[in-house]
């Protein structure tokens, strides 16, 4: 199974699959998670920007920083009318990244590191919905309404999986898209930055 832990609009390389060990490392490393989400959130963004998102010193984030660089993850980004070009400005390298198991089933460090990095990504995606949960009462009573929260059980064969997985995938790739055309048209009235975690697994009981 696929796990994309980000997708960022832009004119940029549609999609970049990590398959090696050192650049998974690199990416999977908590604090970097977290500063590469909060670019993709941002666009783009200064060391001193994300490191109140973080709550860290502004030379650690700018260490951080570097080293997603040094594994094209991330890169230099122009400075637009919002910035004066005394401060260095970050965006994501792609629109998006992707891990996939098989990628690193060769080796027991491989594996362990995927599990390791996905079951960091799955822990920060729970904590950003616990922290909507307790700032739910800031929100209006229209988005609270339209927060979905959904437990399915199926009964599937593996294609029937993937072909689900797909048909969700182009319906949210529809969304993307008006919202980042939106965007760009600056269109940004009624619109919020929302997150969608969508989980599908097989089980045995």
């Amino acid at each position: 199974m696929d796990d994309k832990p980000e997708k960022s609009p832009g004119d940029k390389p549609e999609d970049r699959r990590i398959t090696d060990l050192g650049t998974l490392k690199a990416f999977g490393h908590p604090l970097r998670l977290k500063l590469y989400r909060s670019l993709y959130v941002r666009r783009r963004a200064t060391a001193s920007q994300l490191a109140e998102e973080v709550d860290g010193a502004v030379s650690l984030v700018s260490y951080h920083l570097r080293k997603l660089a040094e594994h094209g993850l991330i890169e230099e980004a122009p400075v637009g009318r919002d910035g004066d070009g005394r401060e260095r400005w970050w965006q994501p390298a792609q629109q998006g990244l992707s891990l996939n198991r098989r990628d690193f089933e060769d080796a027991p460090e491989k594996l362990a590191a995927h599990t390791a990095v996905t079951r960091t990504i799955v822990d920060q995606r729970t904590d950003a919905y616990l922290r909507y949960l307790d700032e739910q009462p800031a929100w209006s009573p229209e988005w609270q309404s339209a927060v979905a929260c959904s437990d399915y059980l199926l009964r599937l064969t593996a294609a029937e999986l993937a072909e689900l997985s797909g048909e969700l995938r182009a319906v949210i790739k529809k969304y993307a898209d008006s919202g980042d055309a939106a965007h760009e048209a600056g269109d940004a009235e009624g619109r919020e930055n929302v997150a969608l975690h969508l989980y599908s697994f097989p089980f045995r009981t």
